[in-house]
């Protein structure tokens, strides 16, 4: 077959050498690379914060109005016209990466289309999610946001005046989301309040977004030097202060009163369809809640057990709600005296584990890396996180550490935060990512966070085989998390599908994990924000384990760990149906 088809092609090419007026033969592959660069190209300038965040600097002016009708009706026109044009492309004749890659294609168009046909635009601000978080970051000029030219700080006055816009935007959805019924729990509400008031500020110099004035280069002009001290206080004092003065009284004197008691999502017009289709968008797979719910409570019986094993292995005698005080309050698991004794620990775990990565990974990513402590504005809501790098290196990927008090920063679970959040998992995955380049550019840049989180999850189960978890206090913080994640599939369900309460998927926290109560509650809160997000860890980390368990089992002593790796590395992020189809792919090639 495969010499009768090469036989076809070359006909084909001598034919149209032949004859000039015969338009060159095209096969399917250079179709779909085509529509799927020229996709990805338009795409970002509907999206151009995402641009920024890899150092694609043709859009940093731009701020989009994504919650407007009009810019919606726009990205609807958007992913219609190219559902449409894949629809002229023949899956039959594709293979390898260019299958995978319309796969992919056709079900971003798919779940775009309908996440666009629901109006949870009305609800555009949160504690957790809301752009008055990410904005200040970018404006900080710690942030993705390059301040290294002259044009780099006017962009980002032009972003300035676009955020402002949006800001107006959202106080007039709001007040439609109020007609329709279309609101957060009123709590969410009350804890975005003093967000918005720490970015009021009372001098232009004391702003965060006058940071990097204080710290313009020394090439620049005294004449641009000076206009641009002008104009950052000028849009300080007249745009952003005023905006958030606008947003706060508006919150706190109109809309929290306005808000239901309620946490779940059901409980507005829409909302058990709309969870229905979260769970499809963030976990990639067609699960129900119903049976995500069910996933969930079997894997909290299951942690459970491996708990009591190593609460044992300690020689705590106590219940395990007691061992859970036992941690929270023994001085001995809250050694550090400083924000540097926090961060020097984390740089620990990455030196002791450097000689064991070599045995699970011969792909490493060129890509820097750096712990950072969080930036003392949002600390005290943030988690700890990775920020991605830029693909040529300039920046490098960041394991972001909120820090309030280092004295009260227990030890407890360190090792496996950062296998998640640093190395190997995010930084990993994403920065061989976005090095791969034989991959389209959609997917050098895409994220599935079921994959991505399924992967970083994954990777904290690594511990041992890294030369960590030697010590069981670690190793019970790995199972520690491991069963927050297995929780967040109760829960999450639980408040947005099945009516419990706050108070009740707080309590089901406490009797199960090891979180103290304030960060639980943190927890809650953001799933009751961020509905069906939390979802994805935990279903994509048993969807990995379970491919690594069919591949161990079927290839036996052909089996490679560093290959398995390589594998998921080498692809990507992907949705999970389309990744599990590709993994059992693998497996067969090699048998």
């Amino acid at each position: 077959m495969r010499n009768i088809l090469l036989a076809l092609v070359l006909i084909g090419t001598v034919a149209a050498c032949n004859n000039p007026e015969q338009k060159t033969v095209r096969s399917m592959s250079d179709e779909l690379k085509e529509l799927a660069n020229n996709y990805y190209q338009e795409r970002l300038k509907y999206y151009p914060l995402e641009a920024t965040a890899i150092n694609d600097n043709r859009y940093n002016d731009l701020l989009p109005n994504d919650i407007s009708e009009s810019y919606r009706d726009t990205l609807r026109n958007f992913y219609t016209r190219y559902q449409k044009q894949l629809e002229t492309i023949n899956e039959p004749e594709l293979t390898g990466q260019d299958l995978i890659s319309y796969k992919v294609l056709v079900r971003e168009m798919k779940i775009q289309l309908e996440e666009l046909s629901f109006h949870f635009n009305l609800m555009p601000v949160n504690q957790f999610t809301g752009l008055q978080l990410a904005f200040p970051v970018l404006g900080s000029g710690s942030g993705n946001q390059p301040f290294k030219t002259v044009k780099d700080y006017d962009n980002f006055l032009k972003r300035i005046t676009a955020f402002v816009v949006y800001e107006d935007t959202a106080i007039v959805n709001m007040r439609r989301g109020m007609k329709e019924g279309i609101m957060p729990a009123r709590i969410l509400m009350q804890r975005t309040l003093p967000q918005y008031k720490g970015l009021i500020a009372a001098k232009a110099e004391e702003s965060i977004f006058y940071n990097p004035v204080k710290d313009m280069p020394d090439s620049f002009s005294d004449a641009d030097k000076q206009r641009l001290k002008d104009a950052y206080a000028k849009a300080i004092t007249e745009e952003l202060n005023p905006c958030f003065q606008r947003m706060y009284d508006f919150i706190e004197k109109e809309y929290i009163p306005a808000c239901p008691e309620a946490v779940g999502i059901s409980n507005v017009p829409q909302g058990k369809e709309y969870y229905a289709h979260l769970a499809r968008l963030w976990t990639t797979t067609n699960l129900t809640p119903d049976e995500i719910f069910e996933i969930g409570q079997k894997e909290v019986a299951r942690l459970q057990k491996e708990m009591e094993k190593v609460k044992e292995e300690t020689g705590y005698k106590g219940t395990m709600k007691e061992f859970f005080h036992y941690l929270h309050t023994d001085p001995k698991f809250y050694p550090f005296k400083k924000d540097s004794d926090v961060l020097n620990a984390y740089l620990d775990i990455e030196k002791r584990m450097q000689p064991q990565l070599k045995k699970l990974f011969d792909k490493t990513p060129k890509s820097p890396f750096e712990v950072r402590q969080t930036e003392a504005f949002r600390a005290a809501s943030a988690s700890a996180e990775y920020m991605q790098g830029s693909p040529d290196g300039t920046r490098p990927g960041v394991f972001y550490v909120p820090i309030l008090n280092p004295a009260k920063y227990s030890e407890v679970g360190m090792e496996d935060l950062f296998l998640h959040e640093a190395i190997p998992g995010h930084h990993y995955q994403i920065s061989l990512q976005q090095e791969n380049t034989s991959l389209p550019d959609f997917r050098r840049f895409g994220w599935y966070g079921a994959n991505g989180e399924g992967w970083a999850l994954y990777c904290e189960s690594l511990g041992k085989e890294l030369g960590l978890y030697t010590d069981p206090y670690q190793y019970f913080g790995c199972l520690s998390e491991e069963m927050h994640r297995a929780i967040r599939l109760v829960v999450d369900v639980g408040m947005h599908l099945k009516g419990w309460t706050r108070e009740q998927a707080i309590q089901f926290s406490l009797d199960n994990e090891m979180e103290s109560e304030a960060d639980i509650t943190a927890e809650i809160e953001r799933y009751m924000a961020y509905p069906a997000q939390a979802l994805s860890y935990k279903i994509g980390q048993m969807k990995i384990l379970e491919l690594r368990h069919k591949a161990e089992q079927e290839l036996k002593d052909k089996f490679s760990i560093k290959e398995f790796h390589n594998h998921i590395l080498e692809n990507g992020c992907l949705p999970l149906d389309i990744f599990e189809e590709d993994m059992n792919q693998w497996i067969k090639s090699r048998m």
